[in-house]
């Protein structure tokens, strides 16, 4: 009864705005509740203040966190404390090869424009790409020349560039656009630098799978962004993904 009175005091400056605001309290583990809630009744977004973490050294985010960005059904929008309420920048962070169906890159897509209307802010995409096995091309057994290297990278390049281009045409946007950054390197850190360098609000990317495949699946770009970065992140799933 005390809390529910504590979340009714908190929200009651939006009721009495005519906002229609519901307040339950649960009791049991966090994510777990979090989780059944979303399923019950079928929400679009789960919204909360990144947990101060007590584990990994480096990691910026709490175990409540990491649970609900791994199992949640619907997308999992992770806040941090002090950072500005207003989203003036939001980034989207696609990769037009991750999935064959290229749902999930337009959901993150329809999401940043989304947001940016409401918010009237401003988006910028970003896509990092690297050649496969390009430190064994270049100094291991399989080692090829400067030239022939040379050629891959461009024509790898210019194979992302075309992909990109088709994902972001319906958006009015093309890789020739300020606002689109094609990058090479490691995507988790392309992405966490080009946040923080550029002063992004909010950073919009994708992940697959829940359940027990989900360390794998989110393990190689979103796992690490969401651990890393010090900008409010919205890791964004397919509805109709399933948890295992």
């Amino acid at each position: 009864d005390q809390r529910l009175r504590s979340l009714e005091s908190l929200t009651r400056q939006y009721t009495d705005q005519g906002v229609p605001v519901y307040t339950t309290v649960a009791r049991g583990k966090p994510f777990l509740e979090v989780i059944r809630a979303v399923q019950r009744n079928a929400y679009d977004l789960v919204i909360k203040v990144a947990e101060q973490n007590t584990g990994e050294e480096g990691t910026m985010l709490g175990s409540t966190d990491m649970h609900l960005l791994r199992k949640c059904h619907c997308p999992v929008w992770i806040d941090r404390p002090g950072e500005r309420t207003a989203y003036r920048k939001i980034l989207a962070a696609v990769d037009p090869f991750d999935d064959e169906s290229g749902n999930l890159q337009r959901l993150i897509l329809d999401l940043a424009t989304s947001l940016a209307e409401r918010e009237h802010a401003t988006v910028e995409v970003i896509h990092a790409w690297e050649l496969a096995g390009e430190s064994l091309l270049s100094h291991g057994r399989g080692r090829v020349s400067s030239l022939e290297l040379d050629l891959l990278l461009k024509a790898t390049e210019a194979r992302h560039r075309e992909s990109l281009d088709a994902l972001l045409q319906p958006y009015g946007l093309n890789t020739q656009d300020d606002s689109v950054n094609l990058i090479k390197g490691q995507a988790s850190e392309i992405i966490t630098q080009h946040a923080q360098q550029e002063g992004t609000d909010l950073i919009v990317m994708g992940t697959h799978g829940q359940g027990s495949l989900a360390d794998a699946m989110m393990g190689s770009t979103a796992r690490r962004v969401v651990r890393r970065s010090r900008k409010p992140v919205l890791v964004v799933r397919l509805p109709d993904a399933e948890i295992s």
